[in-house]
């Protein structure tokens, strides 16, 4: 403003030398002070921006975006805020975990001027309170846990930084909308044992795979020994009643051949001239039966009634004449 007055003045004292006119010189420092008073007096606040007037030092009000009109020389623009939502990177600190381990932890705030005037008047640099108060709650609730909680509980660790963030920025203007960790970064040495057992819990993964995968194959096998002999055992069962069933199926056809044989010999001995046939071929049966025990062997047992052949002969023929009775009897 002071500025804007003395350039009046120069273009007045300007002008008084150039025309030697005092209504010329009165003029051109009215204009001029007109032009300064417009522009003090107008202001153009953007979309999305808060602007704070004071009054002779004192909170008048808070500009909305459009056209504002002051009051030149009592009023100014003492603050000017966006209150878009701003991302801010809280530095790299050290925490020390419930377990005595260190950790570098980093993250960023997501935050949003809602309250103008407690923005300006609540704290000197919410910016720098805000994170701050980041850096202390993220130690805080850091050493609570043990190492390997902490990487496990990023979402936890992120809900209780916003929210004691967001409580305390309520007196400050600002809004706490989320806080995200970005890293988690353990000594050299932790990350190698860290990695370390990775690696064995890998193997133990794969060894214990590879057991199953054996321990099934075990079983497969088993089973197919088992189901193999199953099958054996049912084929030699079922080859056993086949078996089984035939042989008893040729003594039946045997028996019923050599009954057929019997009731024909019976049937032809009843006939005319049956009892001679008969008679006859059981003679010749008896002398080829001597005659091959001559012919296999050394030692012969002759019956002592040898030369009776007749009496053998009748003997026959009284059981064929028996067998043929039974046959003739009535069932």
């Amino acid at each position: 403003m002071f500025w804007k007055v003395l350039v009046a003045f120069i273009l007045a004292i300007a002008a008084a030398f150039t025309t030697q006119s005092v209504g010329v010189t009165v003029a051109t420092f009215l204009i001029a002070m007109i032009v300064v008073f417009i522009i003090e007096g107008v202001r153009v606040v953007p979309q999305q921006n808060a602007w704070v007037v004071e009054r002779l030092g004192k909170f008048h009000e808070s500009l909305q975006p459009g056209l504002n009109l002051i009051v030149p020389f009592i009023d100014r623009v003492a603050y000017r805020h966006s209150l878009k939502e701003v991302p801010l990177d809280v530095p790299e600190q050290v925490c020390i975990t419930k377990d005595n381990t260190q950790l570098a932890v980093d993250g960023i705030i997501y935050f949003q001027v809602v309250d103008p005037k407690l923005a300006s008047y609540g704290t000197s640099d919410y910016v720098l309170a805000i994170t701050q108060l980041a850096q202390t709650a993220l130690r805080s609730e850091v050493g609570k846990m043990e190492l390997d909680k902490t990487f496990e509980s990023r979402d936890e660790i992120n809900q209780k930084v916003v929210s004691v963030l967001d409580e305390a920025g309520r007196t400050w203007g600002i809004k706490v909308l989320r806080y995200e960790i970005k890293s988690l970064t353990p000594p050299e040495a932790i990350l190698r044992s860290m990695q370390a057992q990775i690696t064995a819990e890998r193997e133990k993964r794969a060894l214990i795979a590879k057991s199953e995968g054996q321990r099934q194959q075990e079983i497969n096998i088993a089973d197919g020994a088992k189901q193999a002999k199953v099958l054996e055992s049912e084929g030699d069962k079922t080859a056993a009643i086949n078996k089984a069933q035939g042989e008893a199926l040729a003594l039946t056809t045997v028996a019923e051949a050599t009954a057929n044989a019997v009731r024909q010999v019976a049937a032809a001995i009843g006939e005319e001239g049956g009892m001679l046939a008969a008679n006859l071929k059981v003679a010749e049966k008896y002398v080829e039966a001597f005659a091959g025990l001559a012919k296999t062997g050394n030692t012969l047992i002759v019956p002592a009634n040898l030369t009776d052949v007749s009496t053998f002969v009748s003997t026959a023929m009284t059981v064929l004449d028996r067998t043929k009775k039974s046959s003739d009897a009535p069932k």
